[in-house]
């Protein structure tokens, strides 16, 4: 198990009493926890659970109904869309089991493409996504189209657009679902050493108790309620 960011005192992600309606449905209620920078958390529990609308929260691409979250201590009840926008740019990266790579660009375009809206001069910005390709082992891929990508390469790819503006916390839905096991564990060993070597903050949603035990702790998800451990 990762200790090396005990130290760390000041929190990355809290939730304090969190539930989110829709209608008569709550996905998720009254939901407690911190998360300091530098840990490894993992998310578990069944389908159904409300795993995926918490992350949503988390990240703020979703309001609360009741409770509050805040992200590096800020509140984001209330923020305009706006606002939410420019905080998860300079301040979270989102890993999706799909990837969900622009299909009609190119790996470095793709990497590039959250750094669009930073003023910055476009050679500048293709820099640092070959930068982070190469870091991914993929410096002789940059001008492939996703189609043209293994499902192994198209997550490194995801990756180094997550990491492109440079976050302090990388929120992951399951990263390795749509991978075989030994790309899966590839993309794990990444993802941890980001975690143990830059101090990157991991909330990870998972169904696997391997990837758990590899965490600095779990939080376990059911009928939409979290249950620490």
């Amino acid at each position: 198990m990762n200790d090396s960011n005990s130290t760390v005192s000041a929190s990355a992600i809290t939730a304090d009493n969190v539930s989110k309606h829709f209608g008569p449905v709550s996905p998720v209620r009254r939901v407690s926890f911190k998360v300091e920078q530098g840990e490894f958390v993992t998310l578990l529990g069944p389908s159904g659970s409300g795993k995926s609308t918490l992350l949503g929260l988390l990240a703020g691409f979703e309001q609360t109904s009741e409770g509050t979250v805040s992200l590096l201590g800020r509140n984001l009840n209330g923020l305009h869309e706006d606002q939410l926008a420019l905080m998860r740019r300079e301040s979270v990266g989102f890993i999706f089991q799909a990837f969900h790579l622009i299909p009609t660009l190119s790996a470095l375009e793709n990497v590039a493409f959250p750094l669009y809206p930073v003023k910055m001069e476009n050679e500048l910005r293709h820099r640092q996504a070959q930068t982070l390709l190469e870091q991914m082992g993929l410096g002789d891929r940059v001008a492939h189209l996703p189609s043209r990508l293994s499902g192994g390469e198209r997550q490194r790819v995801a990756i180094a657009r997550a990491l492109v503006n440079k976050p302090s916390i990388l929120f992951c839905d399951e990263p390795t679902g749509n991978l075989d096991s030994t790309t899966g564990k590839e993309i794990l060993d990444l993802l941890i050493k980001l975690n143990t070597e830059q101090g990157l903050t991991l909330f990870m949603v998972t169904h696997d108790q391997e990837i758990a035990q590899l965490s600095n702790r779990s939080l376990y998800m059911q009928d939409g309620e979290v249950k620490q451990s």
